[in-house]
């Protein structure tokens, strides 16, 4: 049964999955992240050319011909990715072949609109039998 991870952050989705998917693949875990949304999708592959100053995380789309080789595939439709480790879920609903990965990830922000979509996809989940984890990752305020 896939496991299923719920982030919580007070930072951007965008770089939430940045920092995963760079962490995946530094423990050779590959990665497809789930982006149907066209702006996500290609705000995802700018922040993974960017976001590491010293780093590189090497990624592709799906539509690539190189996909098969790549550890971070960013996918608008499930069907055309090869590995079934991790799914990064960056869309504001469940993605239907979810199940066949042995790990999700949701990442909600505060930063964005998508809470309320985030708790219709923790039902979802929880409906089916799913177990879910929650991580906290907003940072604690200074004291």
């Amino acid at each position: 049964m896939t496991r299923i991870d719920f982030y919580s952050t007070d930072q951007s989705r965008l770089e939430i999955a940045c920092k995963l998917a760079a962490k995946a693949i530094s423990q050779e875990v590959p990665v497809t992240i789930f982006a149907p949304d066209e702006a996500v999708a290609r705000g995802v592959d700018k922040m993974l050319w960017t976001y590491q100053a010293t780093g590189f995380v090497p990624h592709c789309f799906s539509s690539d011909p190189l996909s098969a080789q790549t550890p971070v595939i960013i996918a608008p439709e499930l069907d055309n990715s090869g590995q079934d480790q991790l799914l990064l879920n960056l869309a504001d609903t469940f993605p239907t072949a979810f199940g066949r990965y042995r790990r999700l990830i949701e990442i909600v922000s505060t930063l964005d609109s998508n809470q309320e979509s985030a708790r219709m996809r923790w039902r979802h989940y929880k409906e089916r039998g799913y177990q879910i984890n929650h991580v906290n990752l907003t940072k604690s305020p200074a004291k």
